[in-house]
């Protein structure tokens, strides 16, 4: 027999019942809550409530729970966020595998976590012969297809055909110049629109149908086949990145966050469209949320597994192209140039209806992917100046959400900007044995290039003290960035808290760690000329 258990927190009432059987009992809403919630709940495993959650990431033991993908409907309640507890032994043994990987959990469900991904082999293994890239791909479609249905549940459920965009979808981005040339400070989006904020959460499913489904998967599946096999820079990696860029959008202060509203509340208009200010628009239009997973998905396609700098001081002909952020402008040209092609129409029918949307379209899929460029001086310095101007000194917790449409858009695309670069670097902010296995990834993969002779020192002398350099200068600041711009909630700091013991731990394994890493790359290269 299996016991459904869910949990949640608050004020409850004790007593003793009188009568035959005496006992001791609670109550209160406390209890009612945990008892709904368990129509919920999977067998042998143990749900929690958000508000049990937040109290578990405030004690920094964020690392117990993991988000449930889709939202709970719990009797009396409406629909809620929970979360389930994390199973001991499947974090012990993962910590321990040799390989790195996540263990098999046979009655998981699929989670917003390319972690679980790895770990829930099963969820897709129905599907004879679907090797890792191709379970991958199935879950980056179900990612997109669902934002995708908030896209169609917005236009009132219908998808037109879009031949009068055909002008404009040859001539966008064809400018004469490239695409670092489109990049804007201030990306424009969709004004609040509260009739489209109710189509969305009111109407029943919608489906983007089977061709745009077909569509979807064939465009996918070419995207990951154009990821080289590299140690780090691979589908896998994209996977990891459109995975942290989902939860962070998932976790913003939004429209659909509950926050005490119901159906029933005379208010829900102004609540509403005050929740909207507070995500500064991003959450107002399921196209904005498309883009940045789009981005995530295509940001290193082709990526030639050397940094820019490589790429101009060896004159590759992409360098003479685009002159800087080298790889990152030949993502999105080459995902782009793809998109745009007859066999996908009914897809981009699905993603936008105007030339407004496909502009918007195009200029955060632009703006998020050069984001990806953290190495690049100037943009370096272009993104401070511009968070300075929107975000410093400035008390979230007494400023007017009415700031005007442009502050508001300004602080729109820069927490948009820093969402993606977080999201590239999650693997640091996250338990210490992910950071650990794509940390060894991307050294093999820098170390490969030194050997190759397209580094000209070698990774193993700095990448101990690199790392700790890297933290303190960008991840950790990066990571108090999410904190402050007051857009998270309450999870905020759950990358704070990862990325300061990730680091501290560095500084104490780091060394011996380096060591491992040569001495693997050593007997894998060795293994390689014994089979030859």
């Amino acid at each position: 027999m299996h016991k459904l258990r869910s949990s949640s927190s608050g004020q409850v009432t004790a007593g003793v019942l009188r009568g035959q059987r005496s006992r001791f009992q609670l109550f209160g809403d406390t209890m009612n809550t945990a008892a709904r919630m368990e129509g919920s709940s999977g067998r042998g495993r143990i749900q929690v409530s958000q508000v049990t959650a937040d109290l578990l990431m405030e004690a920094g033991l964020s690392r117990w729970i993991t988000p449930r993908s889709t939202k709970m409907f719990v009797k009396g309640k409406g629909e809620m966020q929970t979360y389930w507890v994390r199973k001991i032994s499947r974090i012990l043994k993962s910590k321990t595998a040799e390989s790195g990987m996540e263990t098999l959990d046979e009655e998981a469900e699929t989670e917003a976590s390319i972690e679980r991904v790895e770990e829930e082999e099963d969820e897709y293994l129905g599907i004879e012969g679907m090797n890792k890239t191709e379970r991958l791909v199935e879950w980056n479609i179900e990612v997109l297809a669902s934002l995708l249905e908030q896209i169609v549940r917005s236009q009132a459920g219908v998808a037109n055909q879009i031949q009068t965009l055909s002008k404009a979808e040859k001539t966008i981005g064809t400018g004469g110049g490239t695409v670092l040339d489109e990049f804007t400070p201030i990306v424009h989006l969709k004004r609040f629109d509260l009739e489209q904020l109710k189509r969305r959460r009111g109407a029943t499913a919608t489906s983007i149908g089977d061709e745009v489904k077909t569509q979807l998967r064939n465009y996918i599946s070419s995207i990951s086949e154009m990821y080289p096999d590299n140690d780090f820079h691979n589908f896998e990696h994209a996977s990891h990145v459109t995975a942290s860029a989902k939860k962070l959008l998932a976790r913003i202060v939004n429209v659909d966050a509950g926050n005490g509203l119901g159906a029933g509340n005379p208010s829900v208009s102004v609540d509403l469209v005050d929740l909207s200010g507070h995500s500064y628009g991003i959450t107002s239009d399921p196209l904005t949320q498309f883009a940045v997973v789009f981005s995530a998905i295509i940001h290193d396609v082709d990526h030639p597994g050397v940094p820019n700098t490589q790429l101009v001081k060896e004159n590759t002909r992409c360098a003479q192209i685009y002159r800087k952020s080298v790889a990152e402008q030949k993502s999105v040209d080459i995902a782009w140039d793809m998109l745009m092609e007859d066999e996908y129409a009914a897809l981009r029918a699905c993603i936008y209806q105007t030339e407004e949307d496909l502009q918007r379209f195009r200029q955060l899929v632009v703006n998020t992917v050069m984001a990806t460029d953290i190495v690049d001086k100037e943009l370096q310095a272009l993104r401070k100046a511009r968070w300075e101007t929107a975000f410093d000194n400035v008390d979230l917790a007494v400023q007017s959400w009415d700031d005007g449409t442009e502050s508001e858009d300004r602080k729109a695309t820069i927490v948009i900007e820093h969402l993606i670069q977080a999201s590239d670097v999650s693997h640091t902010m996250q338990h210490w044995y992910i950071y650990k296995k794509w940390n060894e990834r991307f050294f093999m993969e820098c170390y490969s290039a030194y050997v190759n002779g397209r580094a000209d020192s070698d990774p193993s002398k700095n990448w101990y003290s690199g790392e700790i350099a890297f933290f303190d200068f960008y991840v950790i600041p990066l990571a108090r960035k999410l904190k402050s711009c007051g857009v998270f909630g309450v999870s905020s700091h759950e990358y704070l808290n990862y990325a300061t013991p990730n680091r501290d731990e560095w500084v104490r394994e780091g060394e011996a760690l380096v060591q491992q890493y040569l001495s693997k790359f050593r007997e894998g290269n060795l293994s390689d000329g014994d089979s030859s």
